[in-house]
């Protein structure tokens, strides 16, 4: 965010949970980007802070949670203390969740994989009518690869390119051979807590429908091979598709990823490997 917006949020949060009753002395950034996240002490509550434009995510988020709090599944859960209401402050949707301890150690391979398998089961144990399929998702990216006006630093050549993959790993993937089943959406490390209490995903707003092997591609290779069951030439073509999907959003103009020039070269090049693996 911008730092005068980043205030702002900061503010909201505080603001919020002291009028839950909650101690707050001091708010610590711990991820800024389009949303952020803060921990406020000595509550020690995570705040999730959006723009208001993302009110109905942030709500589909805390359904997600709340639907889960009643399985094993290995997610960050909302406070307690404050239930699963989402909180409108100023120009932002907030949501408070329970804030987990890091652990200095990486999430192995093999717990990588033991923690998605545990998480797709218990999505299927829940309901969530109105959660979308990953396909949703590539129909978005190819608005924005099709649309010049949406990406118009895009060369011809790799439009052309992003929008031929996208449109073919789509249909490969959806050929009817794989079962869908409610996914996290983006398990990716950066979404995968190393905590006392095990590993634990967090960002439960990208959840969708998909085949397993859709949110395995989102994960490190080596996790591939401790996740019984899987198709990996499927996974192969997923792990293709979402770096099509990376490299379209870094050619979007309004996109604020640090290092975006260097993504969209890098982001390219990527999926023309991951293709070469198919």
């Amino acid at each position: 965010m911008r730092p005068a917006d980043l205030r702002r949020a900061v503010e909201a949060a505080r603001a919020v949970v002291s009028g839950l009753g909650l101690p707050v002395e001091d708010v610590a950034v711990i991820h800024d980007s389009d949303r952020v996240a803060l921990r406020l002490v000595p509550c020690d509550v995570l705040a999730r802070v959006a723009p208001l434009r993302d009110l109905a995510e942030t709500r589909f988020e805390a359904d997600v949670a709340r639907r889960l709090a009643d399985t094993d599944a290995p997610v960050a859960g909302l406070d307690p203390r404050a239930g699963s209401r989402v909180h409108v402050r100023d120009a932002f949707a907030v949501s408070l969740w329970t804030y987990y301890e890091p652990v200095a150690s990486a999430v192995a391979p093999a717990d990588y994989a033991d923690a998605l398998r545990r998480h797709h089961a218990a999505l299927r144990r829940v309901e969530l009518d109105d959660a979308p399929h990953f396909t949703d998702r590539v129909a978005r990216a190819l608005e924005e690869v099709d649309d010049p006006a949406h990406s118009p630093e895009l060369p011809d050549a790799d439009r052309q390119f992003l929008s031929d993959t996208l449109t073919r790993l789509r249909a490969e993937i959806t050929d009817g051979k794989a079962s869908d089943q409610l996914l996290h959406g983006e398990p990716h490390p950066g979404n995968l807590l190393a905590t006392r209490h095990g590993p634990l995903f967090i960002d439960l707003a990208t959840c969708c429908r998909g085949p397993v092997e859709f949110d395995l591609a989102h994960a490190p290779e080596e996790v591939d091979a401790h996740y019984a069951g899987a198709d990996h030439a499927l996974v192969r073509r997923c792990r293709a598709l979402n770096w099509a999907l990376f490299s379209t959003w870094r050619w979007r103009q309004d996109d604020q990823m640090p290092d975006r020039d260097h993504w969209r070269t890098e982001g390219l090049a990527r999926v023309r490997a991951a293709l070469e693996r198919c």
